[in-house]
């Protein structure tokens, strides 16, 4: 029975003890969160080249991922041969006939205009022989005719060579313009289904995983390389109903965890305004059935490189004023 007397008083020490090592009122239990980037094509094809691998370091530009893209290499090809056979409809249309054509037309005028010549002094002749009486008057009727014929060909040459001249009506170069540029939308349509079977880092950041195999199919808009910029790296705290009114977005917070030489700065960018029982990674039971809110806080990309999603931390609120 003394040796009980004696071990009580210890345990009571010991407890209390226990007891006095709280943390402070302005620190807060919580994690680190990533907001990942999958990286996909909107278009479908076997892997042929995934030229990263898990755990590399990508510089913004720097290619994931490639997909068999002959098809759309095809496409390319075909919509700039269509484009060009479009373009050189339109020039030849803008320019009129050619050169040789428009010399042919001006020498049919020019012969025109000599036979109506011939045919003005031939009427004229017949007309003085109808009025002494030496020809008939039909002769003199053919002879008008005659002149007329010549008279009508010469106009006709003439619209002819200056419609030569002017080129295609413009309706029919209005129609050509439009599948000039029809055909260059379709060029370009082309060239981005050729261009997105390639795929590059948007940010700088370490490559989080890959998810396929070079040789398997992948289908459209499904992610082939997950990346982790490091300022897409968060922690997540909870803090009492009490507290909120100390905590404001744009307020500076203090991360540190288990060897970490010296606490990270984050700024806190999200509160939330639904209140939540207690968080999952917050075991203890004096805190089980209280309120807590979740507020988010980002990392400065420098600050972030030694983090890593669900690391469990402790966050240091400066009450804001």
């Amino acid at each position: 029975m003394r040796f009980n007397f004696i071990l009580i008083p210890l345990l009571l020490g010991v407890i209390g003890l226990t007891g006095c090592s709280r943390q402070p009122a302005n620190e807060f239990q919580g994690y680190i969160e990533g907001e990942y980037v999958y990286v996909a094509s909107p278009i479908g094809g076997t892997l042929t080249n995934l030229a990263v691998a898990r755990g590399d370091t990508v510089q913004t530009g720097q290619l994931l991922f490639g997909l068999e893209r002959e098809s759309e290499a095809a496409a390319v090809r075909e919509a700039e041969a269509n484009l060009s056979q479009a373009k050189a409809q339109l020039t030849d249309l803008t320019k009129g006939r050619r050169p040789s054509e428009i010399a042919s037309l001006a020498e049919q005028l020019d012969r025109a205009r000599a036979d109506l010549k011939l045919s003005d002094a031939e009427l004229v002749r017949r007309q003085n022989l109808v009025a002494q009486n030496v020809v008939s008057q039909e002769e003199l009727d053919q002879a008008r005719a005659q002149r007329d014929a010549d008279q009508a060909q010469v106009n006709q040459l003439a619209a002819d060579l200056a419609t030569g001249r002017l080129g295609g009506r413009e309706d029919a170069v209005a129609a050509a313009q439009a599948l000039v540029n029809s055909q260059n939308e379709a060029l370009t349509r082309a060239r981005w289904s050729f261009d997105q079977k390639q795929q590059f880092a948007p940010e700088d950041g370490p490559v989080q995983d890959t998810l396929y195999r070079q040789g398997e199919y992948v289908l459209a808009g499904t992610p082939v390389v997950v990346l982790l910029p490091p300022d897409h790296l968060k922690v997540r705290f909870f803090v009492p109903e009490e507290w909120l009114a100390r905590v404001k977005v744009g307020g500076a917070v203090s991360v540190a965890f288990d060897g970490a030489r010296q606490p990270y700065p984050a700024t806190v960018n999200y509160i939330s305004t639904q209140a939540e029982y207690t968080p999952p990674v917050i075991y203890n039971r004096e805190n089980r059935a209280s309120l807590v809110y979740m507020i988010e806080a980002r990392f400065p990309a420098a600050a972030a490189a030694d983090l890593r999603p669900g690391q469990p931390v402790d966050v240091t609120v400066t009450a804001a004023p």
